[in-house]
């Protein structure tokens, strides 16, 4: 299909874009690449249509009348679809409404000349007619024959080169000629169903801004419940007006955690049966729990808004833990445990990585643990220590989650603003919000040699440490006073505001030439009061914890655990490869010969939990028995039946419903040789132990050495 015939089918409305999409998301960069690439005459993706007679709830006002007989929907494409229908057109395209076009990429300029393209900048194309805005030439309201004129006008009179002006004239085609460019167009067969649609959808979505499995989610949410979008958007513009600021991405993590108890496996939305708990679900959400958590985070954790978070998806299993109470509150302990366990979650960046696989662990505690938030605290513990030492503030800038921990800090002690004695919790009016600044001015420091020339002494001049919060008001008040004087202000006008803000005492520390003992200082007393702090919040009972299946995983290989994505089958070759069951053997028996340890099957290398259907699919009835037994022959026939029955345990167990092999192997009491096979076909006898994260071979000197140590 033509460009030009796509854009007047959207304006015939032949052609529709339905509720469940996501908003435009596109920013000025990929418009300027899409017209490059069209200018250029490269390709640029496909279009996946779906003509149905059943469509789902459509974008913008128009109301599908089944008398319209089938119609035409966009599922892939509108990203690039709406980019261009903007640019040719000027206009916002009828399925979109104007607050829904996040980033206007209209008012592109092109240059006629060298066909380079930028948003306009009055001080560069206002007095040069080569830059024109692109729509006007796609309108046909600037013709070449017009920028000629304007060009011999500032020439007074003096004819362009013909060299120029063919290039010019040149340049206006190949941009006119984008219209007429065809856009290839993959159709979904209409008897596909509207899950199947988005599926598909899903599948074919290489290109342009992929969709996140959220996305993906909540796409499959809006397609059997066609108001979800609009009614989560709703509640997050609300919450943004008090400072807590989300994308769609969290409201569907929080949905799967209430409904499946769970973080991963968001394709358990997909199904249309979870409609009515889904509804039921928002409803309380919506109405009571949002706004209760958030409020009491808000009074009693001093939480202001969520660029002072280091993750938000903390806020998860606190929600579905609040959630799962019903209709009564949390008590006071409660909440103190909450809070405790938010705060180490954030300056132990619990979420950072592996966001599913904790999220799964965690809100399984909460479902079903009587004090989940002193169980929770327990395994961050057991992965880092606690408290907080001096030297993680070294160096360390306000993206950090220890200053956001300084100021639930110093908001608990109602610290306040050093030149308008304000408290430092949220503000009225633009000029009294927030800043972060730097006590020992940069300006100032710079001169000193803290400069970027520098980057340790950059980094230290940029540190928390050197930070306080003033208003606005106040920040531009200080300008860059020196830090002796300020502070020396500050101590008189408001003689407690800087012990609020942990600010040392000692008044020799505020000298320029005592910076980097301000900061040692600052550093000792801040490690000092926000342990204090932590602990004092609520007691907390560490539970002694086993480590299950999913934290081994999330922890990686060591010289106790190895994961193997198969045991026979050759996922490059796709066919069975007796060199991995060889691979296996060869690491039971680096165990063995070692100090014991576990082989996992159906982990990729980067940690992915793919199960063991590549494998059963080699055997011959495909069961997890079947399984069991060809490994075992494999090792009575490495290794014998003793060591078979008394020194290898397998266990199956699963993992976000996907089926895993565990092999634990002891300690073993006689050494192990391995047969090994090499690309020629000769055999021979290898001696294997556990090394680091590898199983490593030791030659014939050090192995008799190893043996009469270790056996």
């Amino acid at each position: 299909m033509k460009i030009s015939q796509i854009l007047d089918k959207i304006d015939e409305r032949q052609l529709f874009v339905p509720a469940f999409q996501r908003e435009y998301v596109w920013k000025r960069q990929h418009a300027k690449d899409l017209v490059s690439s069209l200018i250029q005459d490269y390709p640029t993706g496909t279009m996946l249509t779906w003509e149905t007679n059943y469509p789902p709830e459509l974008k913008g006002s128009h109301k599908y009348d089944e008398r319209q007989g089938a119609v035409k929907l966009i599922l892939d494409g509108q990203q690039r679809i709406t980019t261009l229908y903007m640019l040719m057109t000027g206009n916002i395209p009828p399925y979109y409404k104007k607050h829904e076009i996040l980033v206007d990429i209209r008012n592109l300029y092109v240059n006629v000349e060298t066909l380079a393209l930028e948003y306009y900048k009055i001080t560069v194309m206002e007095n040069d007619p080569l830059w024109v805005n692109i729509t006007d030439i796609f309108q046909a309201k600037i013709r070449y024959r017009d920028v000629i004129q304007k060009l011999e006008l500032k020439l007074d009179g003096e004819r362009v080169e013909r060299e120029k002006s063919d290039l010019i004239d040149d340049n206006f085609r190949a941009i006119e000629k984008i219209k007429d460019r065809d856009f290839q167009e993959q159709i979904i067969p209409p008897k596909a169903s509207l899950k199947e649609a988005i599926d598909i959808f899903y599948i074919v979505n290489a290109s342009g801004v992929n969709l996140t499995d959220a996305e993906l989610a909540l796409a499959q949410i809006s397609g059997y419940w066609p108001e979800a979008r609009d009614l989560f958007k709703k509640k997050l513009v609300e919450l943004e007006k008090h400072g807590f600021v989300f994308k769609l991405d969290f409201i569907v993590y929080v949905l799967l955690g209430i409904l499946h108890n769970m973080g991963s496996k968001l394709d358990k939305l997909h199904s249309q049966d979870n409609k009515e708990h889904i509804k039921a679900a928002w409803k309380r959400l919506d109405e009571d729990v949002l706004d209760y958590v958030f409020n009491v985070l808000k009074s009693q954790a001093y939480i202001d808004h969520t660029k002072e978070v280091n993750s938000v998806y903390a806020f998860v299993p606190i929600i579905v833990y609040a959630y799962n109470k019903g209709p009564k509150k949390l008590s006071q302990l409660e909440i103190k445990k909450v809070i405790k366990w938010f705060y180490y979650s954030q300056i132990r960046q619990r979420y950072v990585s592996q966001l599913q696989q904790k999220l799964d662990k965690d809100i399984g505690i909460v479902a079903k643990d009587e004090n989940p938030f002193d169980k929770l605290l327990s395994i961050i513990a057991a992965e880092r220590p606690l408290e907080i030492s001096k030297d993680e503030f070294v160096g360390v800038g306000i993206s950090h989650a220890l200053w956001g921990l300084m100021n639930f800090y110093f908001k608990s002690k109602g610290a306040i603003c050093f030149t308008t004695g304000i408290n430092i919790r949220k503000n009225m009016g633009k000029k009294y919000e927030l800043e972060w600044d730097h006590i020992f001015p940069y300006s100032l420091l710079k001169l000193e040699g803290y400069n970027r020339n520098n980057r340790v002494k950059y980094s230290l001049a940029q540190e928390i440490t050197n930070r306080a919060i003033l208003t606005q008001l106040a920040n531009r008040k200080k300008s860059n006073h020196l830090a002796e004087g300020y502070l020396e202000d500050t101590s008189i006008e408001f003689p407690d505001a800087l012990e609020k803000q942990c600010i040392p005492q000692d008044k020799e520390l505020w000298k320029m030439e005592n910076f980097e003992l301000f900061l040692e200082k600052r550093r000792i007393l801040l490690a000092k009061e926000l342990n204090e702090f932590l602990n004092n919040i609520t007691e907390t009972n560490y539970a002694s914890l086993d480590m299950d299946i999913v934290e081994m995983i999330l922890s990686g290989e060591n010289s106790q655990v190895e994961f193997k994505t198969t045991l026979r089958y050759d996922m490059r070759e796709n066919k069975v490869n007796k060199k991995l069951e060889e691979v296996v053997l060869k690491t039971l028996a680096a165990f063995s010969n070692g100090q014991g340890g576990t082989l996992v099957m159906g982990i990729t290398d980067e940690l992915e939990v793919i199960g063991l259907e590549n494998d059963l699919k080699t055997l011959t009835s495909g069961t997890k028995d079947e399984f069991e037994l060809h490994l075992r022959n494999l090792v009575n026939h490495a290794y014998g039946i003793e060591f078979a029955t008394n020194n290898l345990t397998v266990s199956f167990p699963e993992v976000n419903e996907v089926e895993i092999c565990v092999c634990d192997i002891k300690q073993g009491l006689r050494p192990l040789y391995t047969e090994v096979t090499d690309k020629n076909g000769n055999k021979s006898k290898k001696f294997y132990v556990r090394s680091g994260n590898s199983s490593q071979e030791i030659d014939i000197t050090e192995a008799a050495q190893y043996i009469n140590q270790r056996f």
